[in-house]
C-alpha cells in the first residue's frame, strides 16, 4: 500500500471541509495501529456522541449492510483498542475502570477500498490521562486486489 493513500482529496475517507462531523488525529495512530501495518491506518476524533456519529457515518453509506455490523456494544477496553498499539494497558485499564467501552465495527467499501471502521466512546485523550466525550474513530483501509 502507498504511504500517502489517505493524502489526496479524492482518497481522503473522511473531511470535515466535506461536511462530515469527525477530522483527522494522528496522534492516536501511535498509541492503537500496529507499528508494522501503521500507513494503513488513520484514526478521527468526532464531537458527536456513538450513536450521533454513526448515524452520520450510515447516512453517507447508504447500501446494505451485513449483519451485525454497526451493533453497539459495551466491552472492555482491551477488547475496544486491540492489543497490537503501543499505548500502556495498565494506564488504559486504570482510566476506564469497571466502566466499558462503547464500541461499533463494521465495514465501508470506498473507491475500490474495503474500509475497517471501528467507533469508540469515550475513548481516552492521546496521554491516557482522561476520557474524552464523543467518539474515536479508527479506520484500516485495504487496498483492492
Amino acid at each position: 500500500m502507498r504511504a500517502d493513500a489517505f493524502d489526496s482529496a479524492q482518497d481522503r475517507p473522511v473531511d470535515v471541509a466535506q461536511g462530515r462531523p469527525w477530522r483527522e488525529a494522528p496522534e492516536y495512530l501511535a498509541l492503537f495501529a500496529p507499528r508494522t501495518h501503521r500507513d494503513a491506518y488513520r484514526t478521527y476524533r468526532s464531537p458527536l456522541g456513538l450513536e450521533e456519529t454513526l448515524r452520520a457515518l450510515l447516512t453517507e453509506s447508504g447500501g446494505e449492510q451485513p449483519a451485525g455490523a454497526w451493533e453497539v456494544q459495551a466491552v472492555t477496553p482491551f477488547e475496544a483498542f486491540g492489543r497490537t498499539g503501543s499505548y500502556n494497558r495498565w494506564q488504559l485499564a486504570g482510566l476506564y475502570g469497571s466502566r466499558r467501552v462503547r464500541v461499533a465495527r463494521g465495514p465501508r467499501l470506498d473507491q475500490g477500498y474495503a474500509e475497517s471502521w471501528t467507533l469508540v466512546a469515550p475513548y481516552p485523550d492521546p496521554a491516557l490521562r482522561r476520557l474524552e466525550p464523543g467518539t474515536l474513530i479508527i479506520v484500516l483501509r485495504i487496498p483492492p486486489v
